[in-house]
């Protein structure tokens, strides 16, 4: 891991860019801390660092504000990172799916999701292995966010991973169903009942699906980008329930 730049964002929060080898990623963690802090995972869509950040810098600004270090890096194909031309036909394939009003099949589902989820784990994986080993930062760990599948496989591959907050905003290959049942973290699950681009009977299958002993399910009307703020203080919460 090298760090390639560093800002104080107003509210006592250092901003860090890093390389993870040719993995470009971003980490806050608190100006000041009298003892290491846990770390949240930040997970987004792959639509390229540049274009989620104010929705990451939002996040993890609340994070470092609750006493955790926010870790993200770009995923596989998206941003500045090399295209990736499976994962460009996949996305091209769902596009014309829903601009015909066709359902979208189960083999572009899983052309668009299943080889993320495998290129990407490993990735958090190794960042995660950096990101453990500087000082202020240690565990437990706890992952935030979408892709939603990536976070299914983090949770049974990663036993650094000890709490998950998911969002139910992406489309479900069957086999993660499978994965699911071996999920025994505590998980927190939000689902907007109105995401235009998310299939609802999935997503609650999905949560059926999970195996732990503690999950919670958290709809809200509205669409993708409508969460309210109430949903979002109730995530921080579960975390500090879990992390601290």
């Amino acid at each position: 891991m090298r760090f390639t730049s560093e800002q104080h964002l107003d509210d006592g929060v250092l901003e860090r860019e890093f390389t993870l080898g040719e993995i470009p990623g971003i980490l806050w963690t608190p100006v000041s801390a009298s003892a290491p802090v846990p770390l949240i995972l930040l997970g987004h869509p792959p639509l390229g660092l540049h274009k989620m950040y104010p929705r990451l810098v939002a996040r993890a600004r609340r994070a470092v504000t609750d006493g955790f270090a926010a870790a993200t890096i770009e995923l596989p194909g998206s941003g500045d990172r090399p295209r990736w031309a499976a994962a460009e036909q996949a996305r091209a394939d769902l596009r014309r799916a829903m601009e015909a009003g066709d359902p979208v099949s189960d083999d572009i589902i899983d052309a668009l999701v299943l080889p993320l989820v495998d290129k990407a784990v490993p990735e958090w994986q190794a960042a995660l292995d950096d990101l453990l080993s500087l000082p202020g930062i240690g565990g437990p760990v706890g992952y935030s966010g979408g892709v939603i599948s990536i976070g299914v496989r983090l949770a049974v591959v990663e036993p650094r991973i000890e709490a998950a907050a998911f969002f139910a905003g992406s489309f479900v290959p069957r086999a993660m169903f499978e994965q699911a049942r071996q999920v025994t973290i505590p998980l927190h699950v939000l689902l907007q009942w109105d995401d235009e681009g998310n299939d609802r009977q999935a997503a609650l299958d999905l949560f059926d699906a999970f195996g732990s002993e503690e999950k919670s399910l958290h709809a809200n009307m509205g669409g993708h980008t409508g969460v309210p703020q109430f949903a979002a203080d109730a995530a921080a919460q579960f975390f500090t329930r879990h992390l601290r």
